[in-house]
């Protein structure tokens, strides 16, 4: 009983870390950054990397965190993501120049790079019992950051200068430290290997050791096609919606609010219903429903139809991605979780980055409807492959 406790207390703390940090990260993109940018005299190209560049960060170093946490301690780690988390923005009051913003958004993007694998590692790490469960939990914590920072940071804007709601954002994030500060440390397996080898030797080693796991590329072809269409929806669902449909710009905007707050509600359910159904049915019914929604989206014309969608979108998504991480993690061994996490953080950036760029090739060639109908089928390819795959039979010899 004392130990679950104490599992929930750091649970908690590190899920209130993550939600600060992420709110205010969340504020300095959209629509804060590009106005940004914009007042910079950004080009229309300049603007997209600026916008791009911190996610791009987190391909090449999500797994060398994540490697280096699973040597020398996840809390750590933690500490020096928060550090760059609230130090960065004060540096904003210096950019003068489009160039300028760039660089220090690719300084800004080491934030998350460091703290998003090392948090899923360290939540993945507190206790092998309900592992998904606690994911959804963490999951909520992680999705409301993209409820409240967009609008608080529209807020700001309509009393303070770029420069100054970026302090706001440093502030923020310091209070981060906190929950971090009180977390207990939870002691890397692999810890002291740094010393005894070859760091470099070590580590290529350990990502081949994790890349040879098949459920990696299983789980990180899930969610890079997940986010191929969910970012390309969210580059050019209003063009398609509010343009070619004249569905009003507020219902289009309400599309994505009520897509991630069905999200955040969902991910705690999807937890459960994995922790006690088996993930692999539950992860390839919901993939198989994700896709059927995106299925009928070219079907929706009025405004209440698309929000009905985005409801049901967001609720299949809030069951997939707690449970995609959950099943990995499973089949790595704790003193590689930092280093998976890591890996799985960068193939999901791929999907991220590419999401608009794939969108944007389909409609050079094709329709809209293509457009929804290719990512719908993929989807719903990858939900077959979920139900017979032998390699992600669940598996817990690692852990």
């Amino acid at each position: 009983m004392k130990q679950n406790a104490q599992v929930n207390q750091n649970l908690w703390r590190v899920a209130s870390a993550d939600f600060l940090v992420r709110t205010a990260y969340q504020m300095g993109k959209s629509p804060l950054l590009p106005l940004f940018a914009a007042s910079l005299g950004a080009g229309s190209v300049f603007l997209g990397l600026i916008v791009s560049v911190s996610t791009m960060t987190g391909l090449f170093l999500k797994p060398i965190f994540g490697y280096l946490s699973d040597r020398s301690g996840r809390r750590l780690w933690m500490l020096i993501g928060v550090g760059v988390f609230a130090v960065t923005p004060f540096l904003y009051w210096f950019v003068k120049t489009p160039e300028q913003l760039f660089a220090l958004r690719l300084i800004h993007g080491l934030a998350t790079a460091i703290f998003g694998p090392v948090t899923l590692a360290y939540v993945a790490s507190l206790a092998l019992e309900k592992r998904a469960t606690r994911q959804g939990w963490f999951g909520l914590a992680r999705s409301g950051s993209y409820l409240i920072a967009p609008t608080a940071a529209a807020w700001a804007l309509t009393w303070m200068d770029p420069a100054a709601v970026f302090t706001v954002i440093g502030c923020i994030s310091l209070l981060a430290f906190l929950p971090v500060l009180a977390l207990q440390e939870i002691q890397p397996k692999a810890q002291g290997l740094l010393r005894t080898q070859n760091p470099i030797g070590a580590f290529l080693y350990t990502v081949k050791r994790a890349a040879s796991v098949p459920v990696l590329w299983f789980a990180g072809s899930m969610e890079m096609t997940i986010y191929i269409s969910t970012y390309a929806l969210k580059a050019f669902l209003p063009i398609y919606a509010h343009l070619e449909l004249g569905v009003d710009l507020l219902t289009v905007g309400l599309f994505f609010s009520i897509q991630e707050g069905a999200n955040l509600l969902a991910r705690p359910f999807g937890g459960k219903l994995a922790d006690r159904f088996g993930l692999r049915p539950v992860l390839s019914a919901a993939l198989c429903f994700l896709g059927g929604t995106i299925l009928i989206l070219p079907f929706a014309t009025t405004g209440p139809q698309f929000l009905v969608i985005a409801m049901l979108m967001g609720g299949s998504l809030g069951v997939v991605l707690p449970t995609i991480i959950t099943l990995y993690s499973l089949q790595l061994p704790d003193k590689d979780l930092g280093l998976g996490m890591g890996l799985l953080g960068t193939i999901r950036n791929l999907g991220k980055v590419a999401g608009p760029i794939v969108g944007g090739l389909i409609l050079t060639f094709a329709t809209y409807t293509t457009l929804f109908v290719s990512s719908a089928l993929l989807i719903l390819l990858l939900s077959a492959t979920i139900a017979i795959n032998k390699p992600l039979q669940e598996n817990t010899d690692f852990v």
